[in-house]
C-alpha cells in the first residue's frame, strides 16, 4: 500500500510540545489525552509465531510492535508510538501496516466484544468492522506467501534503560533512540514518521558565545601598501621632506649669486 508524501504527511504528525501528544491520523485525539498505557517499565515482549509482529502477554492490553513501533487497539481505534508508554497518536485504518492488521485474534490480550464468535488463529474480521469501502480499498490484505514473510525488527530492548521515573521528555526521544537503535524500518507511513521526528529532533549549530567578563578580539587591520607608504615615510612627512628640498636649492642659489 502506497502513499504519496504529501498525504503521508497529513496522516502522520509529531507534536512538538514535551506534553502534546504524537498525532497520526487526520482524527486527531485531543493533546494530552490518555489512552489507558502507563507502564512502569518496558514490557515483556513476546514474538508471535510465523509473524514479523511482537505482542506482550503479560499486560491487559492489545498491545503488539512491529517495524520499530508499538501499535495498541483501545476502544475501537489504533494507536501508535516509538515508546513503549508513548505519547501516543491515533492511526486512522487505511495506514495500519497489513502485519499488524494480520496478527489473529487470539493475541489480542483485551478483545473487544465483537470479536466474539470470531476464529481465534484467524485475523481480525476488519472488512466486517470497517465496512465495504475498507475491504475494497484493501482487497486480498489477508493473503500473502508466508515462508516470504517480513523478517521481525529487533526489539527496542535499549528502553529498559527508562523506567517510568527516567522516561525520556518528547524532545528528547528520538535522540536516545538514534543513539541505541539502528533499525530502519520498512513501512512507508513509519520511515515517514522517524524522518520527521530526526528532522525535528536535530540540534541547532550552536552559536559561538563570549566568555562573561571579556571583550571581543580586535578585528586585524589591512596591511599598508607598502609601494605608497614606504616604511618611515607617510603623506605628511612626504611633504615635509619636499619642502626642505625646495629650501636647500634656493639657498644653493643665493650662494652662487654671491660668488658671482
Amino acid at each position: 500500500m502506497r502513499f504519496p508524501l504529501t498525504t503521508l504527511a497529513l496522516l502522520l504528525g509529531l507534536a512538538t510540545s514535551v506534553s502534546a501528544q504524537v498525532n497520526i491520523g487526520i482524527g486527531i485525539d485531543m493533546p494530552g489525552a490518555s489512552i489507558g498505557i502507563n507502564l512502569p517499565s518496558y514490557p515483556q515482549l513476546v514474538a508471535v509465531p510465523g509473524y514479523p509482529v511482537y505482542y506482550a502477554p503479560q499486560l491487559n492490553a492489545n498491545y503488539f510492535f512491529y517495524d520499530g513501533m508499538y501499535w495498541v487497539y483501545q476502544n475501537d481505534d489504533w494507536y501508535a508510538s516509538s515508546w513503549y508508554n508513548g505519547p501516543w497518536g491515533r492511526v486512522m485504518p487505511d495506514v495500519v501496516p497489513l502485519y499488524v492488521l494480520r496478527v489473529p485474534v487470539r493475541y489480542y490480550r483485551q478483545p473487544p466484544g465483537y470479536f466474539r464468535g470470531w476464529q481465534r488463529e484467524a485475523p481480525p474480521r476488519w472488512g466486517q468492522h470497517w465496512g465495504g469501502d475498507w475491504e475494497r480499498n484493501h482487497h486480498g490484505w489477508n493473503q500473502w506467501d508466508r515462508r516470504e514473510a517480513a523478517r521481525p525488527a529487533p526489539a527496542p530492548t535499549y528502553q529498559r534503560s527508562y523506567p517510568a521515573n527516567r522516561y525520556p521528555q518528547v524532545t528528547e526521544q528520538p535522540v536516545v533512540r538514534g543513539q541505541n537503535y539502528r533499525y530502519e524500518p520498512r513501512e512507508p507511513v513509519v520511515r515517514q514518521h522517524f524522518e520527521q521526528t530526526r528532522s525535528q529532533a536535530a540540534p541547532q549549530q550552536a552559536q559561538p558565545q563570549q566568555a562573561p567578563g571579556r571583550n571581543p578580539p580586535a578585528r586585524a587591520e589591512a596591511p599598508p601598501n607598502q609601494e605608497r607608504n614606504a616604511p618611515g615615510r607617510t603623506e605628511s612627512n612626504r611633504g615635509r621632506g619636499q619642502g626642505q628640498d625646495k629650501d636647500r636649492e634656493k639657498g644653493d642659489e643665493r650662494r652662487q649669486d654671491r660668488g658671482k
